[in-house]
């Protein structure tokens, strides 16, 4: 199945969903309409790499971010609160022995005010099937090997859920600020397909 063609499947059957939830009275169009633009305004990677070298630079936040990122958000005028109800994010972080990688197997759940629109190789079947059993090759295919010694964990993303990945700082970097900190950071480096 090509992803176009798995991509207009979803789409239609999103759009019946939301014509079934209008003709229940549940929400209507212009609530919906409402919804989506809240949701992604705003919305990009900008925002993740900015929660990123601010876990870098101070110490207390990251802290914070890794025991309950829905409360550290705020700090920086960030939330999950983006459609009906607040979705639960963790951060995981990536050290020398572990590495994480994020997924969502059942469809496409994703942190978008935090990491922007998902790519398309994120929704396709290949990688959410593949990067559960075999997370090292689909790594590798992305450009990212690592050592033998570096345990991989595979997140997998759900409608209450999501998940972000907390890069690990690069060497040389200590003289930088938040602001040059976060233009190192790149979406697939919070998904986990990459290294910053």
């Amino acid at each position: 199945m090509s992803g176009e063609h798995a991509s207009s499947t979803v789409a239609v059957r999103v759009r019946r969903l939301e014509e079934r939830l209008v003709a229940a009275g549940v929400v209507g169009d212009d609530q919906l309409d409402a919804i989506l633009t809240k949701l992604l305004n705003g919305a990009s990677p900008v925002n993740g790499a900015r929660v990123v070298a601010r876990a870098w630079t101070d110490p207390g936040f990251k802290e914070r971010l890794l025991a309950d990122a829905n409360t550290a958000l705020p700090e920086l005028g960030l939330s999950m609160a983006g459609g009906l109800q607040e979705q639960r994010l963790k951060v995981v972080e990536n050290t020398e022995t572990e590495h994480n990688v994020l997924v969502c197997t059942l469809c496409s759940c994703y942190p978008i005010g935090l990491l922007g629109p998902s790519p398309s190789w994120y929704k396709s079947e290949a990688y959410r099937s593949r990067v559960v059993r075999d997370p090292r090759s689909v790594l590798a295919e992305f450009g990212l090997e690592l050592p033998d010694g570096v345990t991989v964990t595979v997140w997998d993303s759900s409608a209450e859920s999501r998940y972000m990945v907390l890069p690990r700082r690069p060497d040389g970097t200590d003289a930088r600020g938040e602001e040059a900190l976060a233009r190192l950071v790149t979406r697939e480096g919070l998904i986990g397909t990459a290294a910053v």
